[in-house]
């Protein structure tokens, strides 16, 4: 074997080897302090690829959960104010039922009708007052309708939640509920010349139609000098005051108004002499046994429709609930696929670190050995 000064074979040799060595050192370094078998795309392209799609996916699930939380809260409140309503809507109907007794003189009617007006008046109040971050909750739906909840990752209608709060509209039923009729108004032009038959339509409570009332006024024209004369004499016919009750407005109208709970609904005029009536809305009347009875029956729909939302939201709280479990266990498959993709395997890694550590030290030793072989020439030169 001959010696060579200007190419050292042996010392290229071991420096390519120890510049491998450390290279692979130097990444072993980066996986074990970063944790991260994938640092960058070159370690594993496919992989980090996929490992960021799963990335993503984790992220949305949890910020997706929390969103579920958030809908849960939501129909917690609605729900809790719901039941104060039912509360109440009972306290009004044992009411109803205690004003259907006629053992209740004018008084005790008008102690009634108070309470009912106070607790008319809450129904209206949680009404207004039920929100949750600042959406109202109970007046039927938020201005931007149902209420929707993002509970998946992905941006497509499985991945949301709508809550209808439609159902649950404390406003209307406190509308629905207010003292009284305001009465169907009729223009009454000129009193002098009412006279002779006079027809007026008829809903119950529910809205549904009833017989027309038919009164005949009997007399001739000029009989009724003003509106109040008219009102009387409706008031004063059997027919007419078992079902209805006629009143005079500020404006100078005639108000006829059920008593049964429900409203005057005839949209012709009973007569030539009396305007087309105007509907008003029914209301709940306590001043007779058939107006109790009435609201009996309007208030038994409305705590149907209560019992009916929180039928609903319950079944909305139990379908976040089961999202929440689902999303978590999501979550932890998913995290768990991504581990098994980007991070390290310690222990492996740590093998591979001493391997290359010892090899790094044998190719330093190596090296300085290869440097040293060609110091023989020298002696030729002595």
């Amino acid at each position: 074997m001959g010696f060579q000064i200007n190419t050292n074979v042996s010392a290229m040799n071991a420096y390519r080897n120890l510049s491998m060595t450390q290279n692979d050192m130097s990444k072993s370094l980066e996986k074990l302090s970063s944790g991260l078998r994938i640092n960058r795309a070159a370690d594993d392209a496919a992989g980090l690829a996929l490992a960021e799609g799963l990335k993503s996916q984790v992220g949305g699930l949890t910020v997706a959960s929390r969103n579920a939380q958030d809908g849960i809260g939501v129909v917690q409140t609605a729900e809790g104010a719901l039941t104060e309503v039912h509360s109440i809507l009972q306290r009004m109907r044992d009411l109803a039922v205690q004003a259907g007794n006629d053992s209740n003189n004018e008084e005790s009617r008008k102690a009634i009708t108070t309470e009912v007006t106070g607790l008319t008046a809450e129904l209206g109040r949680i009404a207004e007052n039920t929100n949750f971050n600042g959406n109202k909750l109970l007046g039927g739906n938020p201005t931007s309708g149902p209420m929707s909840f993002q509970v998946g990752a992905e941006g497509n209608a499985n991945s949301r939640i709508v809550v209808d709060l439609s159902g649950a509209d404390v406003s209307g039923v406190a509308d629905s509920l207010t003292l009284g009729s305001s009465g169907s108004t009729f223009e009454v032009a000129t009193p002098t010349l009412v006279t002779g038959t006079q027809t007026f339509g008829l809903t119950d409570s529910e809205g549904v139609p009833q017989p027309d009332v038919t009164v005949n006024l009997a007399g001739a024209a000029g009989d009724y000098k003003t509106v109040q004369d008219i009102a009387d004499a409706l008031n004063a016919e059997t027919g007419f005051s078992d079902k209805m009750r006629a009143s005079v407005n500020k404006d100078n109208e005639l108000v006829v108004s059920a008593l049964n709970g429900g409203a005057v609904t005839n949209g012709t005029a009973p007569s030539a002499n009396i305007a087309a009536g105007v509907a008003g809305a029914a209301g709940l009347d306590f001043t007779s046994a058939d107006g109790a009875q009435a609201a009996i029956t309007r208030i038994d729909a409305q705590i149907k429709s209560i019992s009916s939302a929180r039928s609903e939201l319950g079944a909305v709280q139990n379908r976040f609930e089961s999202t929440i479990k689902n999303v978590n266990v999501s979550i932890e498959n998913l995290s768990a696929a991504e581990s098994r993709i980007r991070d390290t395997d310690m222990a492996k890694e740590m093998a591979d670190y001493t391997r290359s550590s010892i090899l790094s030290q044998a190719g330093t030793a190596m090296l300085a050995q290869a440097n040293q072989m060609n110091q023989g020439v020298l002696q030729l030169l002595g």
